[in-house]
Order: structure tokens, then sequence, then C-alpha cells
């Protein structure tokens, strides 16, 4: 089918004097009622060939566009441009270019002087802060500036079609935050479940050493006791301590524990007045299998203490003192004065054994009682450890 064909009986518009935009509504009237006669332009009736073409092209345009003419760069526009104008749209018409945009002008000077050297230029989502409806917006543009010839063939302005990329660019930038805020969202889940698994098998791994404490207190207090109303009575003491030393690592999330505080906790059951016990120390951390060791201990000697020892008369007194090293090796000593002469006979089972063996191994160390003529003595040497260092070591 021939070019021709897309003529074929079409109404044909033609432009007067009395109708230069024929067809063109909205900015058709506006420009060809406009005192052009007092701008540089000139009347309406001295417009070039040139100038009157591009003006029926823009004005036939469904796509935005607006040029500029003449020395002073006097602004044209069609209807699809109006909004982009904001509050200028009812003064824009005929005004130069730089009276326009003034708050974007020094931003696009060099694209224009580029245009009208005869370089079109092309930008894509161009930043620009406008002030177009009486506020400062920041707002993007697509566009391309083309210069524009006369019927000399001199370049006597430039052309602009553009496009408001502002929603798209803020829209996408409000997709990649709501991508990273996702992202960050999910990787929060990540760690929550991270560190919910590690709490889950720290659980575990607790409740299997409490587990193993408990079977040891139970099947060694038995096995060491002449009769059941004893080993119920040491078991119950002993399990006690356990609970007491429970409490106190539960508050600090059974990460680590105090030293000063596990001793006063330890204590307390067993101290019927201040003044009968001096403790001195510093304060230190202290894994949570170590709070359980010198709970355990302390129970032991203050137990045996009110039976047999400085606890057991009015006036017997108990210190307990311990040293912290840079390299955190532990010296802790209990002593006991005042009290009745005790021999080693009066201490024997699974008390001893819980004092002098289990409860050095927590430390990596070593410990022994010691029966004095002053009163007992407990010495307890070894290295405070991490919680993970501490891991292993068992009944």
């Amino acid at each position: 089918m021939p070019a021709s064909a897309a003529w074929k009986d079409l109404p044909r518009l033609v432009a007067t004097a009395e109708a230069p935009f024929p067809g063109c509504d909205g900015m058709g009237p506006a420009i060809q009622h406009f005192d052009w006669a007092s701008t540089s332009v000139g009347a309406l009736s001295t417009w070039s060939q040139s100038l009157l073409s591009y003006t029926r092209v823009m004005l036939s345009s469904k796509q935005p566009i607006c040029f500029f003419w003449g020395p002073e760069l006097l602004m044209f526009f069609n209807e699809a441009y109006r909004p982009m104008l904001g509050n200028r749209a009812a003064t824009a018409l005929g005004r130069p270019f730089a009276t326009v945009w003034p708050d974007v002008w020094a931003d696009v000077l060099p694209l224009t002087r580029s245009a009208l050297s005869g370089t079109g230029v092309r930008l894509e989502e161009m930043p620009l802060t406008m002030t177009r409806r009486g506020f400062e917006e920041e707002t993007f543009w697509t566009f391309a500036y083309t210069p524009l010839w006369d019927d000399d063939g001199q370049i006597a302005g430039l052309i602009n079609t553009p496009v408001d990329a502002t929603s798209a660019v803020k829209d996408r930038e409000a997709l990649a935050k709501a991508v990273a805020d996702a992202e960050t969202m999910l990787e929060e889940q990540r760690h929550s479940n991270r560190q919910r698994m590690i709490l889950q098998r720290e659980l575990a791994h607790r409740m299997k050493n409490t587990l193993a404490i408990v079977q040891a207190i139970v099947s060694q207090t038995m096995k060491h006791s002449q009769d059941m109303e004893t080993a119920t009575k040491r078991i119950s003491g002993r399990l006690t301590a356990l609970s007491s030393a429970q409490d106190l690592l539960t508050e600090t999330s059974w990460s680590a524990a105090d030293i000063v505080h596990v001793v006063d906790s330890a204590l307390k059951p067993h101290v019927d007045a201040s003044q009968r016990v001096s403790v001195t120390g510093p304060h230190a951390e202290i894994s949570a299998q170590q709070a359980l060791g010198i709970s355990l201990a302390l129970h032991e000697l203050a137990t045996n203490a009110i039976k047999y020892g400085a606890l057991s008369v009015p006036d017997g007194h108990i210190t307990i003192e311990w040293l912290v090293g840079s390299d955190r090796t532990l010296r802790f000593e209990w002593r006991e004065s005042g009290g009745p002469a005790v021999a080693a006979g009066d201490r024997k089972g699974f008390g001893s054994r819980l004092t002098e063996r289990i409860v050095p191994a927590y430390f990596s160390g070593k410990a022994g009682v010691h029966f004095d003529p002053a009163g007992v003595r407990y010495l307890l040497e070894g290295v405070l450890q991490t919680d993970d260092e501490a891991r292993g070591v068992g009944l």
C-alpha cells in the first residue's frame, strides 16, 4: 500500500492569518491573542515561517513541549506542559527563560548554552529543586534540549521535551528502601533464629549439667549416709544450695555471675549474724558452672562448720578471702577460728569429694581441706573461666 493512502480522504486544516493555529485548542488561542508586539518576537503577523511551524507542531502535540525563542529566550508551551509550571502557568507565556525558571536557571544554563551552540543534549532523571507551588520541592526530569533554526538557517532558540520523572524516582527509592527494610527485617529474623537456636542448645546443656549434679548429689549422698533420715536432710540441704545458685544465675541469664554475689547468696542460709563471717575479695565474673561449684562448696563447708566447727559455738568466726591475678588465676580460702578442735576423721564422704575433687575441676585447679590448730581451712586454687571454657566439666 503506497504511503499516499495515509492522506486519502482526510480533512485538510489550513492555517490563515485569522486562524494561524487551526485545530489547536488549549494554549492555541492564548498564544494567538497574546500581545507579542510588546516583546522582542514582534507581532504574530511578522513571525517567520520557522517560528510559526514550531508553534503549530508544539500545539498539535499531546507530549509536554515548551520552546524558547529569540535573544531573550521567550517561553512558548502547549497545554500538556502547563501543569509542569505549577503557579507560574498564568504568567509564563512570552517571558524570558531565566525569569520563568529562576530557581533552576543556574542548573540548566550550561545545557541551554550547549543547545544554542548547535549541540543537543539529553538528561536522564536530572535532580532539580523547584519552587512551583509556593514551596521548595525535589524533582527529577528526563528531557532533551534541541536547537531550533530560523528561516535564515541561524539558531534562534531551543525546544524542550520534558518528562517529569519525580514519581518514578521516588517510587523506585521507596521500593529500594522497602527492599532494604525487608532485608534488615529478614536479617534480624535470621539473627533471632540463630539466637533462639543458641539459647535452645544452651538450655539443653544447662539442663543436662543440672540433672547430672542432682543425680550425683542424690546417689552419692545416699551412698555415704548411715540412714534415710540423714540422707534426706543432706540431700535437701544440697539441693537448696543448688537452687539458690540457680536463682542467682537466672538473674544473669546464665552467662556469668559475680563471685561476690555468689558468696553472699551461698552464705545467707547458714550465717545467723554478719559479724561471724568476714568476706574479702574483688569483684570478678565467673562461669555459671564455677558459680554452682563455689555455692555447693560453701554449703558443705558451712554445714560442717555448724555441726562441728566454728559456727557450732557462739564465739566462732569464719574468714573468707580470695585473690584474682592478672592472668585470671584464683586463690580462694575458707578459714575457721574460735571453734572446737576438729579432726580429719569428722569429714568423710561425698561432701569431701565435692569440695576437694569436683569443685576444683570446674576451675582446672586443686583444692584441699586442712585441719589447722586454729580451725578448719579450705584452699581452692585454679583459673577463672568463661562459660564456654567451663563446658564439658561435670560430676
